[in-house]
């Protein structure tokens, strides 16, 4: 049995983590660090008014010493479990350094800061420590997984990110100093130098034009012309950036998923990475609602599906079957060329891709290995309809052991 200090830390370590990791525990503290955060920051809101602030300058205080306690005790705890990381490395002292000098935890750091310069430092600008405060707005990308796949495609496309940013930086520089040539004696005032010019081309280049500073000679206004035009593309280059990135992820994950699942239906069994990727590309997704019937008894089987999320039931006479994300079906129906005899409906809202019968009938004259697995696994002409599903429960239990 492990020491109970340890054990003691590895719970707590379980806990900080959230969710379904941590347990009930987990989800509590996930909950209410989240709570906080954004109390937090309706209370720094609220504080800029001040007729609130005079009203409630003693609550504010109590709530902000609170925070700083649940703050400070949860980089704390952090710190003491760092050892617990499956990234941890380099002993208790210098993992825990290099521990606290993650992104997130430099956040969770100057989530008490500001508390921390104010005991020490009385004399400090507060007006400044308050704008610190609201960097505690941060510390919610922990329990966020869309910030965290921002964060993920932002690091990932970084190259392409400071390329746009060089391209900006040179255009606003050659805007700059043709303005400042073209205008300059004109209006020496906004553009008598580059750097003050510089002020026009940005408003210009993002597209903001705030018009403070305005051309006033032809040449000037021309040059205004190309600066817009040219902004136009440099302002959507970076967003085409981030949207590709964010596109490519998905599609990276759910080429995973899919391919995962292909690979274990026992028709695909065996093939190789191109003719999978091939029978890949032939899979239309759709979404279901609880309660849709995908196709009902008694109907010609025209597809097989592959459920990426969801549940689904087969109703049969006798019993149902349950099909849980991962999990394939209809594809007997496809082999025996027969009429379903289940009704498939969704038990809950489901995403699926389906192989039309079509595209079947073209894959298995394309490739003779999925043709020699259709008759293997196609039920014998004088099978019994219990026997059909003695055999769909036999193709399934060749599947990969789901995870409960």
């Amino acid at each position: 049995m492990a020491p109970q200090g340890e054990s003691l830390r590895r719970r707590a370590y379980l806990a900080l983590e959230g969710g379904r990791a941590g347990g009930p525990a987990g989800a509590v503290v996930e909950a209410g660090l989240i709570a906080l955060i954004v109390l937090n920051v309706a209370a720094y809101t609220l504080q800029s008014v001040p007729s609130f602030e005079d009203a409630h300058r003693h609550a504010l205080a109590a709530f902000e010493f609170v925070s700083i306690v649940a703050f400070a005790l949860e980089y704390a705890l952090r710190l003491w479990t760092a050892p617990e990381d499956p990234a941890a490395r380099d002993g208790p002292f210098l993992g825990r350094l290099f521990f606290a000098a993650r992104p997130m935890m430099v956040i969770d750091f100057v989530a008490v800061a500001p508390a921390i310069v104010a005991l020490f430092v009385p004399f400090a600008d507060l007006r400044v420590l308050r704008l610190v405060r609201l960097l505690r707005l941060l510390k919610i990308a922990r329990y966020s997984p869309a910030l965290s796949a921002l964060a993920h495609v932002l690091a990932q496309e970084r190259r392409a990110l400071y390329g746009s940013l060089l391209l900006f930086v040179c255009a606003m520089l050659l805007f700059a100093a043709a303005m400042h040539a073209a205008e300059g004696a004109v209006q020496p005032q906004a553009f008598g130098t580059i750097p003050e010019a510089m002020w026009w081309a940005v408003a210009t280049l993002t597209t903001v034009g705030y018009g403070d500073v305005v051309p006033h000679t032809a040449i000037g206004r021309a040059l205004a012309g190309v600066a817009m035009i040219v902004g136009l593309g440099l302002a959507a280059l970076p967003v085409g950036i981030v949207a590709t990135g964010f596109a490519n992820s998905i599609h990276r994950r759910d080429f995973v998923v899919t391919f995962g699942m292909l690979a274990r239906v026992p028709l695909f069994k065996g093939f190789d990475a191109a003719t999978v990727s091939e029978i890949m590309d032939l899979l239309r997704a759709y979404t279901v609602s609880t309660g849709d019937i995908i196709c009902p008894a008694g109907e010609r089987a025209a597809a097989m599906y592959f459920l990426v999320a969801g549940e689904v039931e087969a109703q049969m006479p006798t019993h149902r079957l349950r099909f849980a994300a991962g999990d394939f079906f209809g594809e007997l129906g496809l082999v025996e060329h027969d009429l379903r005899d289940a009704t498939l409906v969704a038990v809950q809202t489901s995403r699926l891709l389906e192989l039309s019968a079509g595209d079947f009938e073209t894959l298995v004259r394309k490739h003779p290995g999925l043709n020699e697995a259709v008759e293997r696994l196609a039920p014998k002409p004088s099978a019994e309809p219990w026997l059909v599903q003695e055999e769909l429960d036999e193709a399934r239990a060749v599947q990969e052991p789901k995870r409960p």
